[in-house]
């Protein structure tokens, strides 16, 4: 007998387990429903109720209501983008070139660059790019060098690039970033015994921050710094050195 009662007891309790089961499914398609007719009904999100039929219906007004009146931005992150910008050189933190015994401070110097880098995740990129850098001096009008680079760098941005909760991905507006990388190529000092030969910036260093400008374009403001290996850094020099260059780079970042 108390077999057949604790059967009896769980039937029971199924069956009402059951029933509530299928009540709560019942009501939840209901809240939907009611909440679809009055979406529909509405002809702005102002006339909404403020209160919505049940939790779920509520947090879908919420949504709604956000992307309706712009005040929430949603982002896609993208894997790749591409890097185009210039910089000056700045004189007194690169090294002087030498001509006849003396030393000249670089004036009047740039560098223009282009980059495909690849979003390897919401804090780290990776970029292959060419850099082609002009040198002039001061003091020496008709004088002054060029490098032609292509190099690597990995970049750590300091602040999440976007922050994903749930559904949702926000980007961020102001990213700064540091980068470490190398690069190799030739120079060329045009003048008078001007040293010329391969060269190899190692390591390429860089610091700065990015601005967002919308979703997918951004301005990227940095300060790099490259030693150049190379056969000498002047005219009439040929021995081996190492010689240092600073730039201020201003770039537009296109992600795609």
């Amino acid at each position: 007998m108390k077999a057949v009662s604790y059967i009896g007891i769980l039937a029971t309790v199924c069956a009402t387990t059951c029933a509530q089961a299928k009540y709560d499914n019942n009501k939840f398609q209901a809240e939907v429903i009611k909440g679809l007719d009055i979406i529909s009904a509405q002809e702005t999100y102002d006339d909404m109720p403020a209160v919505a039929p049940g939790e779920l219906g509520a947090e879908v007004y919420e949504i709604e209501g956000a992307v309706q009146n712009n005040t929430m931005k949603l982002f896609i992150p993208t894997p790749m983008y591409v890097r185009m910008g210039a910089g000056l050189t700045l004189g007194g933190a690169t090294d002087k070139a030498e001509y006849n015994g003396a030393e000249y401070e670089s004036s009047g110097s740039y560098t223009v660059q282009i980059g495909l880098g690849w979003n390897l995740s919401s804090y780290v990129r990776a970029e292959a790019d060419f850099q082609n850098s002009v040198l002039k001096f001061s003091d020496l009008d008709e004088f002054q060098a060029t490098y032609h680079t292509v190099g690597g760098t990995l970049y750590f941005d300091l602040a999440r690039r976007y922050v994903q909760t749930g559904d949702v991905t926000v980007r961020r507006k102001f990213v700064p970033f540091i980068g470490i990388g190398a690069a190799f190529g030739a120079y060329e000092f045009q003048g008078a015994n001007g040293a010329d030969g391969a060269v190899i910036a190692a390591p390429r260093a860089t610091v700065g921050f990015n601005i967002m400008l919308n979703d997918l374009i951004g301005i990227d403001i940095a300060y790099q710094y490259q030693m150049m290996i190379g056969n000498g850094f002047g005219w009439g020099t040929s021995n081996n050195s190492t010689d240092n260059i600073s730039n201020i780079m201003a770039s537009v970042r296109a992600n795609f």
